[in-house]
């Protein structure tokens, strides 16, 4: 069917139209889109609803959140109904938060806003030397989220007031020690033990198969002895180095590149400076600025006197913290880096010179200038294989942009063969052989491009298998384009039991091993257990879920798990593929508050189950919460995986 749609376009085109006009005419557009309409409520809270698109367009957010920042991520393992009905009930939670911090009128006030917003990280790092906030980049930092900065104030006192609604709980959860400890004990509690393991290797030379044996193992275990399906294939990639090493760029256009960005191979002029602060904040009193600028003028006075003695005048008056006990030195710095009335003297001085008097928002200055790093323009020929690089990869970002879209249409237009992408972008055609749907890790493919599973599962759809056509154009998380054919498939098929024999008599040997090592150790632990005095068992050692002396985790978890009423106790555990342990549980000894290790634990362990506390009483007063303001999920869970999205109806 797929194949006459693709060589019949223009037919199914008249038919669609045929299909579509008289719909048009019938329902007109409004009830097209009514027809997709995702406006249905998922779900209700206090009466406010959350709309199919408000979910559709939340599931995508997250999706292309998590690729960004996991680029190598399988989507498929996304597109899953626990991962869609996450998104909703978040949703539904913050609908519950903003109907609690409307019914308790929870307010934020301006002054808790600013100094919220103060002490963010993302927004104290905008701020300038002198203090102030650079709105520019302000403007930039919340337009990257797609907001206006009275929307992300909005939107940050919006999240303040939501806070508010589980901060007291949160606050005054209390896990008392008694019963921390009664948790604890349990889980950090050690026990001595013996133990003896009735190893299955040790049977093995007592399991004797004949061929019947062997066949009946065979086929009553075909899965175990499958070969995976397996294709060979043609592919071929556009990737951004490819094209970059096609390019040639003359030396004249180099040229060209270096005089329009000179700038950017020069190295700005840099000073180093010292100075003398005396503090007067520009809201102080006149009379407290006065006597500061009146004390700056004094050392400025004894300075030019003495200009050898400024290290030592800064370290004894210098109100600044930073710089004072360095003898007021500043290091390096270029222009920007200060104040303006502070950079406009420093780059005004000459080398040793002392400045008057500079007022700026911190107070009164003495500025000494004591080195200079004169700017330095790097000649073309030693940036011409940098510039070369630079613009090699911005013809090929813009010849991989172009080469993308012939790429795309020419793979799937022309879609029984890869020879005319091939040709028109003069590509190589590629080769590999036995490429399977799931390569193991220890795979010769498994780093390279083609493990991309969107690619092999393209690769191996019905359509690319029946028809050998070109899969789709893939894009890797190394921002290539793949498309790959097959030339030759194997589905997957059971072995032939000549294949396999050694690997069907090895399995059965451990099989059968593991059988008579387990009926060898039922008959000891019973007879241990009768006749307690006979057991043969190595030396006592202690045990607990942090140390397990090298002891198969299974025999750790029997033991602990065990009924300790009536000491000594002999347990038996089987552990598949090793044999049959039998254990002989000694004593019960507590945590020993006095060990350093232990004490640590026990302190993690009291955070972690306080922790644990606050989340379950938080979850209890959200579904309070959720009862109060008559909270509806119109979706079912269970049959969530067969429900089409929006965007789903409307493909």
């Amino acid at each position: 069917m797929f194949d006459f749609i693709h060589k019949h376009k223009k037919i199914m085109q008249i038919l669609l139209f045929i299909l579509i006009v008289p719909s048009f005419a019938l329902v007109g557009v409004d009830g097209y889109n009514r027809m997709l309409d995702s406006g249905a409520d998922v779900a209700k809270v206090a009466g406010v609803s959350i709309k199919q698109t408000t979910w559709d367009n939340a599931v995508k957010n997250d999706i292309d959140r998590i690729r960004a920042s996991n680029p190598n991520i399988d989507v498929k393992l996304l597109d899953t109904p626990e991962f869609k009905y996450g998104v909703l009930e978040r949703l539904v939670r913050e609908q519950v938060t903003i109907a609690a911090v409307s019914d308790a009128r929870l307010e934020t006030s301006d002054q808790r806003l600013a100094n919220e917003l103060q002490n963010d990280p993302a927004i104290a790092a905008l701020r300038g030397p002198d203090g102030k906030l650079d709105n520019e980049k302000y403007k930039q930092l919340v337009g990257s989220q797609g907001l206006t900065p009275a929307g992300f104030e909005a939107r940050f006192r919006n999240q303040l007031s939501a806070q508010q609604v589980f901060k007291g709980l949160q606050e005054s959860s209390f896990a008392p020690n008694a019963l921390v400890d009664v948790t604890l004990n349990a889980f950090l509690q050690k026990r001595e033990i013996q133990v003896a393991n009735i190893d299955a290797s040790a049977y093995a030379s007592k399991v004797n198969l004949t061929d019947a044996d062997l066949e009946t193992y065979y086929k009553a275990n075909p899965s175990q002895f499958q070969a995976p399906e397996q294709a060979n294939i043609e592919y071929v990639v556009l990737d951004v180095e490819t094209l970059k090493n096609s390019i040639t760029v003359s030396d004249a256009d180099l040229k060209s590149y270096y005089d329009q960005n000179v700038g950017r191979y020069s190295t700005p002029e840099e000073r180093r400076a010292s100075h003398v602060l005396i503090n007067a904040a520009k809201s102080a009193p006149a009379a407290d600025r006065t006597a500061a600028k009146a004390k700056a003028q004094a050392l400025l006075e004894s300075l030019k006197k003495a200009p050898n003695t400024f290290a030592e005048v800064a370290k004894a008056n210098s109100q600044d913290p930073g710089s004072a006990a360095n003898g007021g030195d500043l290091n390096f710095f270029g222009k920007g880096a200060m104040v303006k009335p502070f950079e406009d003297a420093a780059f005004a001085l000459k080398k040793d010179e002392l400045s008057g008097i500079v007022e700026s928002d911190f107070g009164y200055h003495i500025i000494k200038l004591t080195d200079i790093k004169p700017s330095k323009q790097r000649s073309f020929v030693e940036v011409k294989a940098e510039i070369t690089a630079e613009v090699k990869k911005q013809q090929a970002q813009k010849k991989y942009a172009e080469a993308a879209d012939i790429f795309t249409n020419t793979t799937y237009e022309q879609s029984d063969s890869l020879k005319p992408v091939a040709d028109k972008l003069k590509l190589e055609i590629k080769t590999a052989s036995n490429i399977t749907r799931n390569p193991p890790a220890s795979s010769a493919i498994a780093s390279n491009v083609l493990a991309t599973p969107k690619f092999l599962n393209a690769l191996f759809s019905a359509d690319a298998i029946e028809k050998k056509r070109n899969t789709e154009a893939v894009e890797t998380p190394a921002k290539q384009l793949i498309s790959g054919r097959i030339t030759q498939y194997t589905a997957a098929r059971t072995l032939p039991l000549a294949e396999v024999k050694d690997s069907v008599r090895a399995r059965l040997t451990a099989q059968r091993s593991f059988e008579l090592a387990k009926k060898e150790g039922a008959a000891q632990l019973a007879a241990w257990k009768a006749t307690p005095a006979t057991a043969t068992l190595p030396a006592a050692v202690v045990v607990s879920r942090q140390q397990g002396q090298n002891i198969a985790p299974q025999v750790i978890e029997a033991v602990l798990k065990a009924d300790s009423a009536k000491l000594p106790e002999f347990i038996g555990v089987e552990v598949a593929g090793k044999g049959y342990y039998v254990a002989k549980i000694n004593k019960v000894l507590a945590p020993e508050a006095a060990d350093p290790a232990q004490a640590q634990t026990l302190a993690q362990g009291r955070s972690q189950y306080a922790q644990a506390l606050t989340a379950a009483e938080d979850q209890a007063y959200y579904k309070v919460l959720k009862a109060r303001f008559k909270t509806d999920i119109k979706v079912n869970q269970s049959k969530l995986s067969a429900a089409p999205t929006a965007s789903d109806a409307a493909k």
